[in-house]
């Protein structure tokens, strides 16, 4: 019996060795092979198509230089940022997994007075002080021969684009010279001199660039264009044109010229630009400024941009902040989700979320020999609504709604053969008589069609792209931090991507910002308040009947007895009365069934989420356990 006893010990002991050997054994092969598995429904966490297109096209090896202090003390900080760094190097070897041989991984621990510190400051890596002091370095410096792109910090707010950063600057050292890219405004989107109004409230801070320009610099080489531009420069490949607001005939001219030598637009036109409140009213707030258009260009391409009217969509609106800073719908507010995003266009198939704060639309039938693709669009619950009404109040706007059945285009491509829109040539200013008379000169010549086919983008909207309704800015230990909100301003990248003739690093930085908004509650809340609007428009009108009812019994009293309401007047009254608080009962019905929707919904969500996967995990531990006692009662 104890040579039993000993022998099941031995048995034991061995197979627990041999296990803990095999475990060890396959933990060393496999660390040697980096790869995750991504369970995600977008792969946001495995190398995207355009990056490994990029990969694939290294010719010549490239050195990626990874700096990363390896720092003794255990902050909170420190500890942060080291998990953050090994999630950057487990992200680079899988760059090297694709790439193999044509992409050299360095590693460098930045201690103090050291070789590596010294290497790393010439690289353009410089460490960031922490709150005790120390300096971190997390950078890194990607070269090709003498060409280098460096990332001086890896913001670890970066982290959703940091697939994008890496491939954007392994693809800048592969192709160093710059698109020119030309960016038309009278906004100060290059900054400016202070704001007048944050002046008068003592911030005389100097305005910032807009991101997007900065975004820009960062990939193409960007160059203001003025808007009295009468030629835009022949080496602008892309010309990006933000609220032109007032802009000249000889101005569009000039852009009509740009276009028919195969110059590339993207015009954000907006109807109500709240980026340009030039005036502060006490009651009303920030004005928003005159709309903006090119009206000369869109009606020579067949269509029409109405300045002052904007959409309104039930189901893609927002809450914004209203009185008393309590949350008020705002039906004009667009958050456009992938109902009215194109997924057949690059632009756009890789966005889920677009703000379009009081966006316009485009209407018409392109001319012979233009083809419109719509890149974003609203729903048939929409319509176009009073510009100056739905900014002063989105609940007037609610009581009022009526959809119109159809989907307003609020960003489309025209592509084609363009032909000018001035036949007549180069419009020309007001002159007297007597320069009339020196006039004998044969105008200079003009492009009457371009030689080929080309393409334009033409979004309704330029709000879009300003800091306020693109990014949000949070204070950090390393300084203000900007984090994206929506896809905006990869919405904007995107277009000057594709036309500087490079799409892959399009579907890298669009998945930066994944958003999954709850569309089904949407919908159900819009269902639900267009029941409302049709019972509040039912006690509108029972309110005017009632009203016009009274008028007429007031005017045949007699002048002393005005003020004395008759039986008729109070009996009218009484029924009005009455049937108000009978739509007041319905109302409060309604909103009580949809919160139990929302409600019951949410619930099913949310236990759904928790319980799915520990029922899968429970469902397979039985079937396995039963198909295990099967097998041994089968023996």
């Amino acid at each position: 019996m104890k040579k039993k006893s000993l022998e099941t010990m031995l048995y034991s002991t061995v197979g627990v060795c041999a296990m803990a050997l095999i475990l060890i054994a396959v933990n060393v092969i496999t660390s040697v092979f980096k790869g995750r598995v991504d369970l995600t429904a977008e792969k946001v966490y495995t190398l995207s198509p355009g990056t490994k297109a990029i990969l694939g096209k290294i010719d010549t090896p490239i050195r990626i230089r990874f700096y990363c202090t390896q720092a003794e003390s255990a902050t909170p900080e420190t500890v942060f940022l080291k998990n953050y760094a090994k999630r950057v190097e487990d992200l680079l070897a899988e760059f090297k997994q694709v790439a193999g041989s044509k992409l050299i991984i360095e590693k460098y621990d930045p201690q103090p007075d050291s070789d590596a510190e010294d290497n790393a400051r010439l690289n353009g890596v410089e460490g960031e002080t922490l709150s005790n002091g120390e300096r971190f370095y997390l950078g890194l410096s990607v070269s090709l021969l003498d060409e280098r792109q460096t990332i001086p910090f890896l913001a670890p707010n970066r982290e959703r684009l940091l697939e994008y950063d890496l491939a954007r600057a392994i693809s800048r050292v592969m192709a160093p010279e710059k698109p020119v890219v030309g960016v038309m405004s009278p906004l100060p989107v290059f900054g400016g001199p202070p704001n007048p109004m944050m002046m008068r409230m003592g911030q005389p801070q100097q305005q910032q660039p807009w991101a997007i320009v900065n975004e820009l610099k960062n990939d193409f080489e960007v160059r203001r264009v003025e808007m009295t531009a009468e030629k835009i420069d022949d080496d602008i490949k892309v010309l990006v044109v933000i609220h032109p607001r007032d802009i000249t005939d000889k101005a569009q001219f000039a852009i009509d010229q740009f276009i028919l030598r195969g110059g590339k637009l993207i015009a954000f036109l907006d109807p109500l630009p709240l980026m340009d409140s030039r005036e502060q009213n006490q009651m009303f707030g920030s004005i928003p400024n005159s709309g903006s258009n090119l009206d000369k260009l869109l009606k020579a391409w067949g269509l029409s941009f109405e300045t002052g009217k904007v959409v309104a969509d039930m189901n893609f609106k927002m809450q914004v902040g209203g009185r008393n800073n309590q949350p008020q719908d705002a039906p004009a507010f667009l958050s456009i989700t992938k109902d009215g995003i194109s997924s057949e266009d690059i632009v756009t198939s890789q966005l889920d979320n677009v703000w379009l704060p009081f966006a316009g639309a485009f209407s018409g039938t392109p001319v012979a020999g233009l083809k419109m693709d719509v890149l974003l669009k609203s729903t048939k619950e929409s319509q176009l609504v009073d510009g100056f009404m739905a900014h002063l109040s989105g609940e007037n706007i609610v009581k009022e709604f009526k959809p119109s059945g159809m989907t307003q285009n609020l960003a489309v491509r025209l592509t084609g053969k363009f032909k000018t829109a001035f036949p007549d040539g180069k419009p020309e200013e007001k002159q007297d008589e007597k320069s009339e008379e020196k006039k004998d000169e044969a105008k200079e010549e003009w492009l009457k069609e371009g030689k080929g086919e080309n393409s334009v983008i033409l979004v309704g909207d330029a709000d879009m792209i300003y800091d306020s309704f693109a990014i949000r800015q949070i204070q950090s230990p390393f300084g203000t931090l900007s984090m994206l909100m929506n896809g905006n301003l990869n919405f904007a990248q995107n277009a000057v991507e594709q036309f500087t003739g490079d799409n892959n690093l399009i579907t890298v930085r669009s998945r930066a910002v994944q958003n999954r908004p709850f569309t089904l509650v949407k919908q159900m809340q819009a269902e639900a308040e267009a029941r409302y609007r049709s019972r509040i428009k039912e006690l509108e009108e029972s309110l005017a009947d009632t009203q016009r009812q009274l008028n007429e019994l007031q005017q045949k009293k007699e002048k002393g007895q005005r003020f004395i309401l008759s039986p008729e007047q109070q009996a009218a009254l009484e029924n009005f009365r009455k049937k108000e608080a009978e739509v007041k009962i319905q109302l409060k019905e309604e909103r009580k069934k949809l919160r139990r929707d929302i409600d019951s919904l949410e619930r099913r969500l949310k236990w759904f989420n928790i319980a799915a996967m520990p029922l899968v995990v429970s469902a397979s531990g039985l079937a396995l356990a039963f198909f295990k006692r099967k097998r041994t009662s089968a023996k």
